[in-house]
């Protein structure tokens, strides 16, 4: 019997490629250089199995192509708003991604922007590497403590938890929460965590925001102009979520006004491109979508994916189906 055919649409760590080329008559991707439309098209229709990232736009024109022989999209990534759901669902196409497995390397990026931001050490770093700097000074880059402050975590799925975890026990913060539904009790009396009722209670009350919510046309501009202006002058936002929950314009003339001191960006909208106002901005700091980024964790989420196409193969369900 021959191997079902998988196509993957960028370069994934070494130790599952080879998996992947062991198990599967594989197309891999040796550049690393995005595909375009047409060429997903085209390994929709010539694949048993498509496995795009986060940065694959599967669009519903995409997914309707004709023609096509995949069955299963096994998406590289716990967030999947890339696909179009409804399109894939239409279409009979199995949907998976890979939660579980990156919730504390994202968490951790989340508290390095947190101290980042709170400590301006990218300024910091400018100085130095600009060769600027002429030596301590008792009023020099002056921030914001951290310890003992409040977070707000807007989302508090696992990755919100487990910052809320690290945040609490390990600088002793107090957690505020918004989330659609109720947290486990225990999870809730560990943190000493308060839920507030709405996004902007929470925004006024906490002295760092952290976004944590899933990206898509529900929660797009959650964080805008207004509600910007509720947080605290001396307060920072931190985005590890999805680049389109913050109106990029809006926190452009949030941080050049002065309504937050600061911000913490790991995701941006319309990434790889940035807005040029942001990049202008010394009271930023900024990150290239480094979430997950490290080898044990892309190398668990590939095993995740290979897991999840290995069950639809054998006709089972995937332990990570979407749709």
């Amino acid at each position: 019997m021959s191997k079902p055919k998988v196509i993957v649409t960028r370069k994934w760590p070494a130790e599952v490629e080879a998996q992947l080329t062991a198990l599967y008559d594989v197309q891999l991707n040796e550049n690393d250089i995005p595909m375009t439309a047409d060429e997903l098209k085209q390994a929709l229709q010539s694949a048993d199995a498509v496995l795009p990232t986060v940065t694959d736009a599967m669009t519903a024109d995409i997914l309707n192509v004709e023609g096509k022989r995949a069955k299963i999209i096994g998406n590289f990534g716990v967030g999947y708003n890339n696909i179009d759901i409804s399109a894939a669902k239409e279409q009979g196409l199995v949907v998976t991604n890979t939660p579980h497995v990156l919730t504390d390397c994202t968490a951790d990026i989340a508290i390095l922007l947190l101290l980042m931001s709170a400590r301006r050490a990218s300024e910091g770093e400018r100085l130095i590497r600009n060769q600027q700097w002429t030596g301590w000074k008792p009023t020099q880059l002056l921030g914001q403590k951290v310890t003992g402050k409040t977070l707000g975590l807007i989302g508090f799925g696992r990755i919100a938890q487990a910052m809320a975890k690290k945040a609490h026990h390990g600088f002793g913060m107090k957690i505020l929460f918004y989330a659609p539904s109720q947290p486990a009790q225990p999870v809730i009396d560990d943190l000493q965590a308060v839920r507030c009722d709405t996004v902007e209670e929470l925004l006024s009350a906490a002295n760092f925001v952290s976004l944590h919510c899933p990206g898509g046309e529900a929660t797009r501009h959650l964080i805008n102009e207004q509600r910007l202006q509720l947080m605290q002058p001396s307060a920072h936002l931190i985005n590890t979520a999805r680049g389109d929950v913050v109106d990029s314009k809006a926190l452009v003339k949030a941080l050049t006004e002065g309504w937050i001191a600061g911000a913490g960006l790991d995701v941006f909208e319309g990434e790889p491109n940035i807005d040029p106002g942001l990049l202008a901005l010394n009271n930023v700091a900024l990150l290239p979508h480094l979430g997950s980024a490290t080898e044990e964790t892309r190398t668990a989420m590939g095993n995740r994916v290979l897991a999840n196409i290995a069950a639809f193969f054998a006709g089972e369900e995937p332990a990570d189906r979407v749709v």
